[in-house]
């Protein structure tokens, strides 16, 4: 016989709903969204090959999970210690963001035209710098290595950060969706021995973030002013303005300009 639903068993359902909302916006942006997927579809062939009869499979698949479970505080540290850190802010269980997608849009569009804008200023003055533009794998692991900002975008600053008498000109910009969420960021440097020997620090490094994550890195150099890409552990040839403009308005998308691209589509 079915127990009546109280209020405390709906303000329970909410609380545990929030708190689960407000842990997947935690980890969504991090490398742990895609390990958590890998759990997930372990399972689930665990549960297939244990419906099929394939025994020995099923015991390594399970051995395997057993361990896992094990290393999860070493896997999840940086997650958990934002988690505590937010709570201790007091900002966990009513984080949820609200966009507009007209305004998105528009934002997008800025962006795309100070980035273009931008890239150009720096090649002509060779000012070297890394922009990042993060999309589906998130970078905060690289985040924690600089200055956290998260600031709204606009060409003016992202120039001034990498002027060279700027206290954050060495290192990397960071751009989430609209946002510069960090300057003075440390990127991983490529361990590819086959790439030219010219290439110096900046380029290694821009194509080794790119071979850890699906980043777009915009790179320009120092020594030749030269514009390029880094993009699934490939330097693109040295862009004009027109053509990265082009480049970037059809990879980078942030994530809600996915879904309004989608919608508008269907209406098609």
């Amino acid at each position: 016989m079915p127990q009546n639903i109280t209020i405390l068993d709906i303000l329970d359902i909410i609380l545990i709903t929030i708190i689960l909302y407000n842990m997947l916006l935690l980890i969504k942006e991090t490398p742990a969204a895609q390990i958590i997927k890998g759990f997930v579809i372990l399972f689930i062939f665990s549960f297939i090959s244990n419906w099929i009869g394939l025994r020995t499979i099923n015991w390594l698949i399970k051995g395997l999970m057993a361990i896992l479970v094990v290393a999860i505080p070493i896997i999840f540290q940086p997650e958990l210690r934002r988690l505590l850190l937010k709570m201790g802010k007091g900002d966990f269980l009513f984080n949820i963001p609200l966009f507009s997608q007209g305004e998105e849009l528009k934002k997008w569009e800025e962006l795309i035209s100070g980035i273009v804008m931008v890239a150009p200023m720096l090649s002509a003055e060779k000012i070297g710098a890394l922009i990042v533009l993060e999309r589906d794998v998130g970078l905060q692991d690289i985040l924690e290595t600089g200055i956290m900002l998260n600031s709204d975008f606009s060409s003016e600053l992202l120039y001034s950060i990498f002027l060279p008498n700027s206290p954050l000109h060495d290192g990397a910009v960071i751009l989430r969706n609209n946002r510069i969420i960090g300057a003075n960021c440390i990127l991983p440097l490529t361990k590819n021995t086959d790439i030219k020997k010219s290439l110096g620090t900046r380029h290694r490094a821009a194509i080794g973030l790119s071979e850890i994550s699906d980043a777009l890195i915009v790179v320009i150099s120092e020594e030749r002013g030269t514009i390029s890409v880094a993009i699934d552990g490939r330097l693109t040839k040295p862009f004009r303005p027109e053509l990265l403009r082009k480049f970037l308005h059809n990879l980078y998308r942030p994530k809600t300009m996915k879904i309004f691209k989608a919608n508008k589509k269907d209406k098609l």
